[in-house]
């Protein structure tokens, strides 16, 4: 390195005899000059560092900086630094549980999912290793715990351990289907509350934050010490409602049992604030219930039963049938989790829905679409979602 001493009377103004290139990536004024000494002394506040290489020939450019090119260029230089901060420190990976959500969710965002190493060992223990750096990194890991959902929760935990031993900045769970949240709270003796205990062993395993998508009841989300994101998936059918231009003095609202009377009727309000029904059903036993009675009137109308999810469809396909008992014109089920475990088919397809709209936090094999069904994507609201925890956004905004 060489030094040349400027008067502090300088000007930004210099004769066409000097030969200098001013650098407007660098962050302090450099010159090139092959005919400066390379004495190295102690150097004052006005001296200039010089580096030394070839000779340059050509008409050095000279970059204006004055109050006019100020603001351009320092936004210029903020939209780059975002630009880069974005790639470099946000990363999304994807388990095996629904890769093809992850990607149209990565897609969506403009990014691309991370690589990752997910195999199984003979005996069926879980090898998981990232294939990138994501030291410093905001990492968001998709996977639901969905069936089969041991497998697939236990991918999670290794997925969050992996992450957190490569010095991962924040690691957050994305869980668009958050299994074991119906063991909430115990309703006979010697029971367990296995969503409590799923919530510590994703904290545990070193999760910061999740973001999971319309939990089974809401005080699953206080089992977490640490942040939870509820994201509900109402925007998504509601919209998908809309473009079906039914009468909103058609519609009503049911719920198919007690518990989700507070879920309905918010969808109900944002359905042109649409009446409620409600079922009381009495269940006898786990994936058994019965019907025992309606509140509310459906004679002649368009009923749209919505439930978190669908798993065996006894509860929905018995109020389906009693809604039609009672005189409602058409049935629809909606719902944001399709579990579908047999025999749900055959009480799905058998006649009694107009048409059964879920969405893709769980994964729909080929083999169980029937023509009722519909299946809608909330990639768009995990990538905003995303986006927004990320920038510590407000995520509530969303649903407003």
């Amino acid at each position: 390195m060489a030094s040349l001493t400027l008067p502090s009377s300088y000007s930004t103004s210099l004769s066409s005899s000097s030969t200098c290139l001013f650098s407007s990536s660098c962050s302090s004024l450099r010159l090139r000059h092959t005919a400066f000494v390379t004495k190295r002394t102690r150097l004052p506040s006005y001296v200039v560092n010089c580096e030394i290489n070839k000779p340059v020939d050509e008409k050095p450019i000279i970059p204006i900086i004055n109050d006019e090119t100020l603001s351009a260029f320092l936004q210029a230089k903020r939209l780059q630094n975002a630009v880069k901060s974005n790639s470099t420190k946000l990363k999304i990976f994807s388990g095996t549980a629904n890769p093809s959500l992850s990607q149209e969710t990565a897609c969506n965002m403009g990014l691309e999912l991370g690589k990752i190493n997910i195999k199984r060992f003979a005996d069926g223990e879980i090898y998981v290793q990232l294939q990138e750096s994501v030291r410093g990194c905001d990492v968001f890991l998709i996977q639901p715990t969905c069936p089969p959902a041991n497998e697939n929760l236990m991918e999670l935990l290794v997925m969050v351990d992996a992450c957190r031993r490569a010095s991962a900045k924040r690691i957050t769970a994305v869980i668009p289907y958050f299994g074991y949240a119906r063991a909430d709270r115990k309703t006979q003796g010697r029971q367990s509350i296995a969503a409590k205990l799923v919530a510590n062993m994703i904290t545990k395993a070193g999760a910061d934050r999740v973001l999971a998508c319309d939990i089974h009841s809401g005080q699953s989300m206080g089992y977490f010490d640490i942040p939870v994101d509820h994201v509900y998936c109402q925007p998504v059918i509601l919209d998908y409602l809309a473009s079906k231009k039914i009468c909103s003095n058609d519609l009503v609202v049911v719920s198919p049992d007690v518990g989700g009377v507070a879920r309905a009727r918010a969808f109900a309000k944002k359905l042109s604030d649409a009446p409620l029904a409600i079922i009381d059903k009495r269940r006898q036993g786990h994936n058994l219930a019965e019907v025992m009675n309606l509140i509310g009137d459906v004679k002649g109308k368009v009923a749209v039963m919505l439930d978190d999810m669908i798993d065996t469809a006894g509860t929905i396909a018995k109020g389906a049938a009693l809604l039609h008992d009672v005189g409602a014109r058409e049935v629809y089920a909606c719902c944001s989790h399709a579990v579908f475990s047999p025999p749900a088919l055959e009480r799905l397809s058998s006649g009694l829905f107009q048409e059964v709209i879920t969405t893709n936090t769980i994964p729909v094999m080929d083999k169980n679409y029937f023509p009722q069904l519909t299946v809608l994507s909330v990639a768009n609201l995990l990538g905003e979602t995303i986006w927004r925890v990320h920038d510590d956004s407000s995520v509530s905004s969303i649903f407003q």
